[in-house]
């Protein structure tokens, strides 16, 4: 009986699914595939978990709610990580990955409770890697380009010698610009020509939330408006050149403790090749000896 029970029980339930998806209107894998390879930053093939985890976090997404403040603030640090979810979507999905790895919890109750606090742990760190992944891609592109903000404010003071064009300018350097820089200004010449130059710069600013590249814009928005520029790039490349040193000499101290564990083999290896050059004369002196 319970042979013909357990393969009736299986199939019946997998009918009873087919036949509420297509009453729901319920996607299906292939489709919710299509979505995610169209919406993930990464040119890879979605695979069936990964299908069925943002299947889950659309409908979760439904009962989310975030302050306007906040949710203005992830929308923004979204799209300059060119991910293409809504803010529900993205917290839905970290939800989601950690309820999965948190679900394990009641079979290691159990079977064997020791490994549950193991699984609470992986759930919650599952979590917040997730929830700050765009932060860390925003936080990676904006080092990149603020390493490069001296060589740009560097050719801003040379460009603005003999022209005034700020498009013109800023499409010249997109051709030698480093990768992170060049598809931001990329974004910020398209915005430029099909709209306002200055509203244009400002949302460039305010993808982008650096400090550094926030006095760039207020010079480019003045010379934009009249001013000379010349000689507050001037001022402004001296500063960045003072901040990059300071931070050479930041990684500069930190690289002691990683040289200190070479240093000390070099030094091994120079006493034993000494030692090695004493012992065979002592030995050849031995043998004159006797």
């Amino acid at each position: 009986m319970l042979g013909i029970l357990l393969p009736f029980s299986c199939l019946f339930g997998a009918g009873l699914y087919f036949v509420l998806a297509d009453l729901l209107k319920v996607p299906t894998l292939a489709t919710t595939k299509a979505v995610i390879a169209v919406t993930r930053r990464e040119k890879k093939q979605a695979k069936s978990l990964d299908a069925i985890i943002f299947d889950l976090a659309a409908k979760l997404s439904k009962y989310i709610k975030l302050g306007d403040y906040k949710k203005r603030k992830m929308t923004a640090t979204l799209k300059s990580a060119d991910i293409n979810l809504s803010p529900e979507i993205y917290t839905a999905k970290a939800i989601v990955k950690a309820g999965l790895i948190l679900a394990f919890v009641v079979p290691c109750l159990a079977f064997l409770p020791i490994l549950a606090p193991v699984f609470i742990f992986l759930a919650i760190t599952m979590f917040f890697k997730d929830y700050k992944a765009a932060d860390e891609i925003v936080k990676k592109k904006r080092e990149a380009i603020e390493s490069e903000l001296p060589r740009f404010v560097n050719t801003l003071t040379q460009e603005l010698r003999a022209s005034r064009d700020i498009l013109s300018i800023l499409e010249t350097y997109q051709k030698h610009a480093g990768t992170a820089f060049k598809t931001e200004l990329e974004i910020t010449i398209a915005d430029m020509k099909s709209g306002s130059h200055e509203t244009a710069l400002t949302r460039f600013e305010a993808r982008m939330g650096s400090s550094q590249l926030s006095d760039i814009i207020r010079g480019l928005i003045a010379v934009m408006r009249g001013d000379n520029g010349i000689v507050y790039f001037q001022m402004l490349s001296h500063d960045l050149k003072q901040l990059e040193i300071q931070k050479l000499k930041m990684i500069a101290m930190k690289r002691p403790g990683k040289i200190k564990k070479y240093s000390f083999y070099m030094l091994a290896c120079f006493l034993i090749m000494y030692l090695a050059i004493i012992i065979v004369e002592i030995m050849g002196a031995f043998s004159t000896l006797f």
